[in-house]
């Protein structure tokens, strides 16, 4: 019965190596192809994918790294901080009233918040798109951020609720003997221990702002207004790789390249973030 038993284990163990091995392939075969992609010409590249390059050149990073990327890059920075800044204080703010306000029907849109968190991005592409055209904001950097900010909220006030309840009603209480009001409480002693939370939704609102691709395409215009205005560095990993009517050319080496530019880039500011949080938690 003992090796029965065993043998159901061993095969267990077995097919979750088996499982994880292969959603470790499907993470790593896109970073190659990226790579190595990077590293080829149009016709390499066309001619064997999945080949290493026989004759590597940066020539697709020269061409990703024109007079054009510094406005790429500014641009989705510029979004990013802004959306990054705005979601903190808004989910603060409104974290601390689910946590700490009793008012009728407060379990109920908390609810209704999370429940937002299922809801694909894709799906509200039109609606988006209608209300931005109302108000004029279509390829403006307001309706970027004001969509940004809007896809992460419901998740940032979710993580903050949670923290805010988390905290011992004795340490409030303790203030509040002391003399401190509602909103020193708030900004001298519960806003500082924010920081880890804080941290996790400043890396996934910075990766999901610089990853977006089809918010920007959409919201963006064809070309922005004036031209390229609100280009960002995802939308034109997918023009240059892709090409459309509005794009300069099309090559899958040099839509590569700024891939692989990207990916260093949000790499960089999550390590920085990650490390951040660590030291935070070090100090506490």
């Amino acid at each position: 019965m003992s090796k029965k038993h065993t043998s159901i284990e061993k095969a267990g163990i077995t097919a979750r190596q088996l499982i994880l091995i292969l959603i470790t392939a499907m993470a790593i075969v896109p970073g190659y192809l990226m790579v190595t992609g990077s590293l080829k010409t149009q016709e390499e590249f066309l001619n064997s994918p999945w080949s290493l390059p026989m004759n590597p050149n940066f020539q697709g990073y020269s061409a990703a790294w024109n007079d054009q990327f510094p406005t790429w890059f500014r641009n989705s920075l510029f979004v990013t901080l802004l959306a990054v800044l705005f979601t903190i204080v808004m989910a603060a703010t409104a974290a601390w009233g689910f946590a700490h306000w009793k008012w009728k029907g407060r379990d109920t849109v908390l609810g209704i918040l999370i429940s937002l968190m299922v809801v694909p991005p894709v799906v509200l592409l039109i609606p988006l798109f209608t209300l931005g055209a109302k108000l004029g904001w279509i390829s403006t950097f307001r309706m970027l951020i004001l969509v940004y900010v809007g896809l992460m909220l419901p998740f940032s006030i979710y993580l903050l609720t949670n923290f805010f309840r988390a905290i011992p009603v004795s340490l409030i209480e303790a203030a509040k003997i002391d003399g401190a009001k509602e909103g020193q409480i708030f900004r001298k002693i519960l806003f500082p221990l924010l920081a880890p939370s804080m941290t996790i939704i400043t890396i996934l609102t910075f990766i999901g702002a610089y990853e977006w691709f089809d918010l920007p395409y959409v919201i963006g215009g064809t070309v922005g207004s004036p031209a390229g205005s609100t280009d960002t560095l995802a939308l034109m990993f997918y023009r240059l790789s892709f090409g459309s009517a509005d794009s300069v050319s099309n090559d899958i080496g040099v839509g590569s390249a700024l891939g692989v530019i990207i990916f260093i880039i949000v790499g960089v500011g999550a390590g920085v973030g990650s490390n951040l949080m660590r030291r935070r938690e070090v100090e506490q």
